[in-house]
């Protein structure tokens, strides 16, 4: 059976702000046989690209470092201006099991990849989610808490020194965190307001570390190219807060506020499972087997 593992790096660079640091990304992406780029999503707004990867741990881990690297070649974050949180060129990189691999094989991944990425290139990192060293780094953006600016003087507190590295950001690198996860699902929900406190306003409600719906982060944002507000989550464990479950929230708050959704999206790969769920629930499906059901379930692995 394949070996394979999942790797969605984010960079903190777009194709619409810096086409030529997002092509240099994309190239190194698709230089190491045994890995695929499955997808590249760049957003000026937020000024940041995130890519999916699959293939073998050797060549994912491979490919990583080689990002990395680059990436550190052609992003100066002293001069990185952008919607979404940020304290590295190459802001994070997740491992994900995908087939014939465990998350913890995906753990040992990252704490390699880690000592490499400070040895090579003198970038120091945080380990997060299931790689994390203690539990008050498992969330992301904890580590990320400070962004760039701040990450300085966050990392001479006794609580916070790299997993590897010295206590002093790289120059214009920043800081990377890097950790084994599970599937989550980033998704997006667009509003028909310029007032980007109303997109706010609901992330609080519905984020986890406010109170609100499980395994869901949740953030605010403006999209300035089309003048609305956006409420940008990700979902880290769909089965126990479903799509839908969030975007009915949205949709009664959104009216709440005088406003309504104008659209949603899905950033990267998702499970379909996430999707299917959707579906079953608006379409009222009774007895619904989606394994047995669905047609595409049937085709993989035939020629």
């Amino acid at each position: 059976m394949a070996r394979l593992v999942e790797c969605i790096p984010n960079f903190s660079c777009s194709k619409e702000k810096d086409e030529a640091a997002y092509n240099a990304l994309v190239d190194v992406a698709k230089s190491v046989p045994g890995c695929t780029l499955f997808d590249a999503q760049t957003d000026g707004n937020h000024n940041r690209c995130v890519f999916t990867m699959i293939g073998s741990p050797e060549a994912i881990e491979e490919v990583a470092f080689l990002l990395t690297k680059k990436a550190a070649e052609v992003i100066d974050m002293n001069k990185h201006v952008g919607e979404h949180s940020r304290m590295g060129a190459t802001d994070v990189i997740p491992f994900v099991p995908t087939m014939g691999v465990t998350v913890e094989e995906c753990v040992e991944m990252s704490k390699r990849l880690g000592q490499r990425i400070w040895d090579e290139l003198k970038i120091p990192s945080f380990l997060y989610e299931d790689s994390a060293s203690v539990p008050e780094r498992r969330n992301l953006a904890t580590c990320r808490k400070g962004q760039f600016e701040g990450m300085p003087e966050k990392l001479l507190q006794p609580e916070w020194a790299p997993d590897f590295g010295e206590r002093k950001i790289h120059p214009t690198a920043g800081i990377t965190a890097i950790g084994a996860r599970m599937p989550l699902v980033a998704f997006n929900v667009n509003l028909a307001t310029s007032d980007v406190e109303v997109a706010k306003k609901i992330a609080k409600v519905i984020r986890a570390s406010s109170g609100g719906f499980k395994c869901c982060k949740a953030m605010g944002f403006m999209l300035e190219d089309r003048g609305i507000a956006q409420v940008s989550m990700n979902m880290v464990n769909y089965e126990v807060t479903p799509l839908n479950v969030v975007y009915e929230m949205i949709k009664a708050l959104a009216e709440r506020y005088g406003t309504y959704i104008v659209g949603s999206e899905v950033v990267g790969l998702t499970p379909a499972k996430a999707l299917l769920d959707c579906a079953e629930h608006y379409l009222k499906l009774e007895n619904f087997d989606a394994h047995n059901q669905v047609m595409e379930y049937h085709l993989v692995g035939m020629e």
